[in-house]
């Protein structure tokens, strides 16, 4: 595969000069949304769970296996996905390129109802399959301004692996993502949720991934500004850059009229 065969996470790609594939419906878009933040859930707390009951109790070893399946199904989605609806899988990147003019506004919002349905469903398939009560609340406290920081931290992070693998290499955003995750994971005190869809959602699930609702909010105002931190960075490192096919700066001129 070259660089001009395929733009990934664009919505609509390019097989050659001669012959292009149709954009995705919105209708597909919606359902890759959903579907990929099911699966990305169910990865996030089914080896959670799976995790403590085969570490013994060994927090760390537990740790490392739940970030080494989260990392590597990240890989799986946006391979999958990303040529579909751009595998963003949540809200804080779709709102991040509706900023920059990449998404229409008006599929913004659809595209964030699919993530928090798909995040939902995925928490409940991961509990099915345990035998565990679909319906739960997380008792685990996670919150202080330490955990908040982190959030915008892990946020920015993951932003800025996204826009500058797109200025760069496009090909490897499967990969760096994977990698930032399970990095991030490790070395952010808050274990890098980094997306609003997968907060409310763990906060469902009274397991080893789990938050308490009360500490959910908190989390998502970080993850909302370490992503406004990240669109502005991004915009000035790379005024210029091709996010889905439009410049960074189109939004000056009303890309939504242009994304059509």
């Amino acid at each position: 595969m070259t660089s001009g065969e395929i733009f990934p996470a664009s919505g609509e790609f390019v097989l050659n000069k001669d012959r292009t594939a149709s954009k995705p419906s919105l209708a597909q878009r919606l359902f890759s949304e959903w579907v990929g933040t099911a699966f990305l859930l169910a990865a996030v707390v089914g080896s959670g769970i799976m995790a403590t009951k085969l570490a013994g109790g060994n927090g760390a070893v537990a740790l490392l296996c739940n970030t080494l399946a989260t990392g590597a199904i990240w890989v799986v989605l946006i391979l999958v996905f990303g040529s579909l609806s751009g595998a963003h899988l949540n809200p804080a990147v779709s709102l991040a390129f509706a900023l920059r003019g990449a998404l229409p506004w008006r599929d913004a919002a659809p595209y964030i109802a699919a993530q928090l349905v798909g995040g939902m469903v995925g928490v409940w398939a991961a509990h099915g399959m345990f035998e565990l009560p679909l319906w739960q609340f997380s008792v685990m406290a996670r919150t202080g301004i330490g955990l908040w920081l982190a959030e915008i931290v892990a946020t920015f992070g993951l932003l800025l692996t996204i826009f500058g693998c797109l200025a760069r290499i496009p090909s490897a955003i499967s990969f760096a993502v994977g990698l930032y995750v399970t990095s991030a994971s490790w070395f952010t005190a808050s274990g890098s949720f980094a997306n609003p869809a997968v907060t409310i959602a763990r906060s469902l699930s009274d397991t080893f991934t789990g938050i308490a609702p009360t500490g959910v909010s908190a989390f998502i105002i970080a993850q909302v500004a370490g992503m406004l931190l990240a669109v502005a960075v991004a915009a000035w490192l790379w005024p210029n850059q091709q996010v889905w096919g439009r410049t960074c700066s189109d939004w000056r001129r009303g890309s939504d009229r242009e994304l059509t």
